[in-house]
């Protein structure tokens, strides 16, 4: 959205650049785009080629470029606190969509995790220094500097529509947004590997011996020719590997906040102040609900981490003991996948009834999170295409490949009716925003419960949800105090729509984010693919599963706000 420059020249607003140097837009904008691309290009190659013995690429290699990268990536995070941003005239808009406080607070709360384990992994590199290279240690360090300095540059920064510097901020912002990609596919990597090593030590038989060996092989990035022997040594190991999770998710998080900025560089607003600051107080926000949502969200959150833990214990036993821990797995999924497409549905037909217009404004953000929500579903759709192949072509035909079955199908309808809800309600105005949102000429007279139903059709008397100032009782505001139990119980139906799918949504992040695999416990697709195919799609598919989860959360959280 654009705005016309001051006719007076006595004025002196903080004006954007001249004309002339928003004509290469595009071009400045490929160039960085260019950038990124042999970047990241260049990276996965050492990190994919880094994960296997046969490939002459080392550890140490990957650890020296991603070192690099954190540092080149500090520098220009700097250069733009210290110089850009304090430009006269460098930052005069700023984008009330970007960078809401519950995405700013994710970001700080898998920072901090981050944290904690880049001190569980220099710890771990320092239990065997004698026999490892010093970038190995230098990396965790590194890395640490860089997401606290990151942390604070987005936390302050991820508003800025930027006016100077415009090449150079845009290439800063996506080399440090390819940095974090890169730093996600070393993370998955490394998490894959220990995931497919603990599988095939657990499964060790004549069919699995080579990808063993290859394995084993190729766990050689976490410790190299080292043992880890000593307890306080295991401890570090195992501890890192558990807040893999949260690193994954912080460097998500600050990519998709840095492509913001990038497309806010150069970006004219009407008012620095556009967008929804008026936001309720958590408190009034949950007396606003019919508690329905939050009680059966929080029960199914319980009993989902009961059974998380039933299904951890369980399924390394013998062969009983596992199928067991697989049908209860599978139960409790598809009863919440079930009740989370009904409740998805129904959040759907409320908005056929809901008068509020469709916000139309150009959003980066809101583009972004649309885009994120369709393309990391893509990955448990795969999962789950796989998955409903295997069963209906395979051989077994017992309750377990039922439930797979099941569990499958639900989670593709899923995934679908709550992008439709989430999506529609991202296009939502806010509460009050009617399609003839025009004040009233004269004053309304008359006024009954009787004609609730005229009332809410005349265009002349909208209904204002929220009223300005302590004004005495006048014909608008007696409106408002009538109109408004009509749409009263829609907001509280869509409040705890919201909360009930983000606290799902929540318990579904738990599961696979800590370790749930029923993909390899169930035999089904590994017979049917062989481990080695089956590995592969999981391993590349299920961290985009586990990012829609979360990205679902700060989505309906952004719902339940605005509802």
């Amino acid at each position: 959205m654009s705005t016309e420059l001051p006719s007076d020249p006595e004025e002196s607003p903080p004006a954007p650049r001249p004309a002339p140097r928003e004509v290469w837009k595009k071009g400045g904008r490929l160039l960085s785009v260019l950038l990124a691309v042999n970047v990241l290009l260049l990276a996965c190659t050492l990190i994919s080629g880094g994960a296997f013995n046969k490939v002459a690429v080392y550890d140490t290699d990957v650890f020296a470029l991603l070192t690099t990268m954190l540092l080149l990536a500090l520098l220009w995070i700097l250069f733009y606190l210290l110089g850009t941003a304090r430009c006269p005239g460098g930052v005069p808009y700023r984008d009330a969509h970007a960078g809401p406080i519950w995405l700013r607070g994710g970001l700080v709360l898998f920072g901090i995790c981050t944290l904690v384990m880049d001190v569980f992994k220099t710890g771990y590199y320092s239990s065997f220094l004698e026999c490892q290279s010093a970038i190995k240690i230098l990396y965790p360090l590194t890395q640490a500097v860089f997401v606290i300095v990151q942390t604070y540059f987005l936390w302050v920064s991820a508003k800025d529509c930027v006016h100077t510097h415009l090449d150079l901020t845009r290439c800063g912002l996506m080399f440090t947004l390819t940095t974090n990609l890169a730093i996600w596919m070393a993370a998955v990597v490394d998490e894959s590997l220990h995931q497919a090593h603990s599988h095939s030590s657990s499964h060790s038989n004549t069919s699995h011996t080579r990808l063993a060996l290859d394995l084993e092989r190729a766990s050689s990035a976490v410790g190299g020719e080292c043992s880890c022997d000593t307890a306080v040594c295991q401890i570090f190991q195992q501890g890192y590997f558990y807040l893999y999770p949260f690193n994954i998710e912080y460097s998500l998080f600050a990519s998709t906040m840095l492509y913001v900025m990038w497309k806010n560089v150069g970006r004219l607003l009407a008012s620095s102040t556009h967008g929804h600051s008026h936001a309720p107080s958590p408190l009034s926000l949950f007396r606003e609900t019919f508690f329905a949502g939050p009680v059966l969200g929080l029960m199914l959150f319980v009993v989902g981490l009961a059974v998380f833990i039933i299904y951890e214990v369980q399924v390394s036993g013998e062969r009983g003991r596992t199928q067991q821990a697989l049908v209860i797995y599978y139960s409790f999924n598809i009863v919440c996948l079930g009740l989370m497409t009904l409740v998805s549905l129904s959040g759907s037909v409320i908005y056929r009834f809901d008068r509020r217009a469709m916000d139309q404004h150009k959003n980066p953000t809101r583009t972004l999170d649309v885009a994120l929500l369709m393309g990391a579903a893509l990955g448990q759709y795969a999962i789950s295409y796989y998955s409903i192949v295997a069963v209906v072509a395979g051989t077994p035909r017992d309750l377990l490949a039922a439930l797979n079955l099941a569990h499958a199908l639900l989670m593709i309808a899923q995934h679908t009716f709550q992008n439709v809800f989430i999506i529609e309600s991202l296009h939502r105005g806010p509460p009050g925003a009617e399609p003839h949102n025009t004040a009233p000429k004269e004053p309304c007279h008359g006024l009954t419960f009787a004609n609730l139903d005229a009332l809410h059709t005349l265009p002349a008397c909208p209904p204002t949800p929220r009223l300005v100032g302590p004004s005495p009782a006048g014909p608008q505001e007696a409106s408002s105090v009538i109109v408004a139990p009509r749409s009263h119980w829609r907001r509280r139906c869509l409040k705890d729509i919201s909360l009930f799918l983000l606290l799902c949504n929540i318990i579904l992040w738990i599961m696979p984010a800590f370790g749930a695999r029923p993909h390899f416990s169930n035999t089904v697709e590994v017979d049917f693919y062989g481990y080695s195919l089956w590995a592969a799609i999981v391993n590349i598919c299920l961290p985009f599963g586990i990012f829609y989860r979360m990205h679902a959360v700060s989505s309906l959280l952004e719902v339940y706000v605005m509802s």
